[in-house]
């Protein structure tokens, strides 16, 4: 069994060196057949030279230099689509991943027969502006999505090759790999990790990861959820929106054609006017304008799925039967 090592590298010259010794030092102590493939994610110091470096003198190194920064997503997909083992790892360059896990990642990944292992950073060594704001986004994500899981940012996961036949990253979807996979059918675990304080250089990660964070996780639910189904939300919500404007306006019109009728019965003596309530009509307008569009867009995103489905499975095989085979009596 062959292991591949993707590692997204981003202004890291200090730290390469020393994390390839260590997944050496793993991989001969193991004697794991293994390759470990760099992208350099457009960094602006030596790290590219010092990734040449390294596979001059270890054939087992393979890299990846982008023209510029594409982020963390697009590294890890070039480094997917460049991974000939059949477990792929993906880990942080900056040390604070410890190579000296793999092992166990692979055993669990046999003994409970699963897909995918995703990392929990269960002790963090970092400020607690950026421990608390992740929690809380952990919490979030496994209470939207289903996926139970502590640490969905942990950059320390372990795949079977295949998932990524079917799973593919863009944006900053990079994160939510053990979602996308779920969503499809595979078998999803965690694993504590250690997590090792910051050696060298500076945390890529500011307040803006956590907006586009959010963001994404809306993005990823809707694409777990409803990406075949897209109407049964947008519609859900246009009925909704179209339902609550003709409620509205249907009073308003039952009570002044009311107001008018049992005034010469002398039953009602303040006949309502329009006027006084034009605000309620607009908004009522409003709302069935808005439930049309949904129900439109809806539409639309319906005609889309079906012409992506041509090309795109909707469902994902995990083994089937030689058609060819009969039962014999």
């Amino acid at each position: 069994m062959k292991l591949s090592i993707v590692i997204p590298v981003y202004n890291e010259e200090e730290s390469l060196t020393q994390l390839h010794d260590e997944i050496s030092e793993v991989a001969e102590s193991n004697q794991y057949d293994v390759e470990i493939i760099f992208i350099d994610d457009g960094s602006k110091d030596r790290s590219w030279q010092v990734v040449k470096e390294i596979s001059e003198k270890d054939s087992r190194v393979r890299g990846i230099k982008f023209r510029r920064n594409f982020g963390k997503a697009a590294a890890l997909n070039a480094g997917f689509e460049l991974a000939r083992g059949e477990i792929v790892m993906t880990m942080d360059a900056d040390l604070q991943d410890n190579p000296r896990e793999i092992p166990a990642f692979l055993t669990q990944l046999h003994d409970e027969k699963l897909d995918v292992i995703s990392g929990w950073k269960q002790i963090r060594h970092d400020p607690w502006h950026k421990v608390i704001p992740s929690r809380f986004f952990n919490a979030m994500v496994s209470y939207m999505t289903g996926v139970k899981l502590h640490d969905h940012n942990c950059g320390m996961k372990c795949y079977k090759r295949e998932i990524f036949n079917e799973v593919v990253l863009y944006g900053e979807l990079h994160r939510f790999v053990p979602v996308l996979a779920s969503a499809r059918g595979y078998r999803i675990g965690e694993k504590v990790v250690e997590h090792r304080p910051r050696q060298f250089g500076q945390s890529k990660y500011g307040f803006t990861r956590f907006v586009k964070g959010f963001l994404d996780l809306f993005t990823v639910w809707f694409l777990t959820g409803y990406s075949q189904r897209p109407q049964h939300l947008l519609g859900t919500i246009g009925l909704i929106a179209m339902t609550l404007g003709l409620v509205i306006l249907t009073l308003l019109a039952t009570l002044w054609i009311g107001s008018r009728a049992l005034l010469p019965l002398g039953l009602y003596d303040n006949p309502i006017h329009i006027r006084d309530h034009f605000a309620a009509v607009e908004y009522s307008i409003a709302a069935l304008l808005l439930g049309g569009q949904f129900i439109s867009v809806g539409v639309i995103a319906e005609l889309v799925v079906a012409n992506r489905n041509r090309i795109a499975k909707a469902y994902s095989i995990e083994e089937q039967l030689n058609q060819n085979d009969k039962n014999q009596n």
